[in-house]
Formats: C-alpha cells, structure tokens, sequence
C-alpha cells in the first residue's frame, strides 16, 4: 500500500494531499477532488472524518510529479489507492 502525506497544512492532518510512488512523493490534481475523497485520505491519514475538501492550490502550489487525476472515491475505501483514478502522468492536470 503506497503512503500519503498532508502537506502545508497547520499539521499532518490539513493540508495538500500527496503520495508516494515510483520513489518520489507527488501530487493528486485536484480537479474533481470532493469530500469522498477527503473522507478516504484523512481515513489513511489517521486523521478521522474529513471537515473539507479544498481546491484551488488552497495550501500552495504542488512540485514534482502529478501521480493521480479524476479520484473519485466511494468514501468507504481503506486507502485512495483503493479509489478508482487515472493515471497523473496524461498531462491532463497542471500545477496551479
């Protein structure tokens, strides 16, 4: 199971979703993140029930590797690598 971090939050609970693969952390875009998929990452976080689900860079604009697009999450999921997502790596999604 691949991790994931909050980052550029107040803590490790809040803030811009990122994820680890292929060896690098990266980013999730954000165009279609909502709060099934917020309810999925603070679940994997640890961190309980999500409260929002922010975009718009709302936590500063992400570096690196865009790793998934269009998450979209049931809100029942262990993890968002449980979630269906295309693949980041189609150049659809940009940082903001």
């Amino acid at each position: 199971r691949e991790k994931i971090r909050a980052v550029g939050g107040e803590n490790g609970c809040s803030g811009r979703v990122e994820v680890w693969h292929r060896g690098s952390w990266g980013t999730v875009c954000d165009d279609s993140w909502d709060m099934l998929d917020a309810a999925v990452a603070c679940r994997q976080l640890g961190c309980g029930p999500a409260v929002s689900a922010l975009g718009e860079a709302a936590f500063g604009k992400g570096t690196g590797p865009i790793w998934l697009e269009q998450v979209e999450c049931r809100g029942t999921e262990l993890s968002l690598q449980d979630c269906w997502a295309r693949p980041g790596d189609s150049g659809a999604c940009r940082h903001k």
